[in-house]
């Protein structure tokens, strides 16, 4: 991070509530307590940055963590009110609660990248040895995912479809959570996996797995996660919801400044590292855990923005796999007022 946006955040956070928000040229609003839903993964960094450094606070907003193992159970939580916000994958739950108008996806958060290693594909030590040492050896084997239709299937998916690998010659267990598809992995219960550098990185140091892929080879511009909340609160607490993403927002430029970009200063690496780990990896020693956060580091879309084709891609997926109704339509899913659509 440079001085200058050193200095502006230091100052804005210096401010308070009311007196950032009108030296940035917002009324100020009582605070509101607000319930986000995460999951401790290094890609949901900006949640906890925007907390510990006041961004949601100098927004307004008393936001109180919401913590999940899987997408499905946070896109529940958020269609029955007891979360407001999350960022997750598209899931087929997930568009399936849109279609019956419970929640709208607002805006984009983690994405792949041409270049930048991000997800990583997999394969147990055992299914290694036995031969599967790339992608084009998937046929006959297991790939785990948590539920069908999470962000494990769809990568499945788009691996096997590039590979011209049927889906049927594949097997998928649904293992629910994704500690425990690590324990399947590690074990050889199951052949192969997709997940985020820095959860890869650190099964490969531990001698766990073997790495045979990257996701961005075959999904380049795959936007994994996304920003999404009730239709209610999208539709009547716009400025909540605005304030929720100019925080979110903030706290990304000092994320990927600092870990995937790496144009901060190394105190300001070191900050942002030590808030991370304060949720994630916390059980490593700290430089352990600051190496693998900047070592498999994924961009975050800046201001949110949402990769429109992409998600349109999954949408079309989920339809064509029969996970969701034919009958729903991109604005039954997508709230494109609040974010820039790229």
């Amino acid at each position: 991070m440079t001085k200058l946006a050193m200095n502006r955040r230091q100052a804005i956070v210096g401010l308070g509530t009311a007196g950032a928000m009108a030296a940035l040229g917002r009324p100020a609003f009582a605070a509101r307590k607000v319930k986000l839903g995460v999951m401790r993964l290094a890609s949901h960094a900006p949640s906890y940055i925007a907390c510990e450094r006041g961004y949601f606070k100098n927004e307004g907003l008393d936001v109180e963590f919401e913590f999940f193992e899987a997408a499905q159970p946070m896109t529940v939580a958020i269609a029955s009110g007891d979360a407001d916000y999350g960022v997750t994958a598209m899931s087929g739950g997930l568009v399936s609660l849109a279609q019956k108008g419970a929640i709208k996806v607002i805006g984009g958060a983690l994405s792949e990248e041409k270049g930048r290693v991000g997800a990583v594909i997999l394969a147990s030590e055992e299914a290694y040895q036995a031969g599967l040492t790339s992608p084009r050896g998937l046929s006959g084997k297991s790939f785990g995912v948590t539920t069908i239709g999470s962000s494990f299937h769809y990568m499945c998916h788009k691996i096997a479809e590039a590979n011209g690998i049927p889906m049927s010659e594949m097997t998928l267990p649904r293992l629910q959570k994704v500690d425990a598809i690590i324990s399947a992995l590690s074990t050889g219960l199951i052949d192969a996996w997709a997940i985020q550098g820095s959860i890869a990185n650190k099964m490969l140091a531990e001698g766990a797995a073997k790495q045979i892929g990257l996701v961005s080879d075959y999904a380049p511009n795959y936007q994994v996660t996304t920003v999404f909340t009730s239709t209610n609160i999208a539709a009547d607490q716009r400025e909540q919801t605005a304030a929720f993403i100019r925080a979110y927002s903030t706290a990304i430029d000092d994320y990927n400044a600092a870990v995937v970009d790496k144009t901060s200063a190394p105190d300001e690496v070191d900050e942002v590292a030590k808030i991370i780990y304060k949720y994630v990896d916390s059980d490593l020693p700290f430089q352990d855990a600051k190496a693998i956060f900047v070592g498999s580091a994924m961009r975050i879309k800046k201001g949110c923005a949402l990769a429109l084709d992409s998600v349109t891609d999954q949408l079309d997926w989920f339809k064509a796999e029969k996970m969701v109704r034919e009958t729903i339509t991109p604005e039954m899913l997508f709230d494109t007022s609040y974010v820039e659509t790229i």
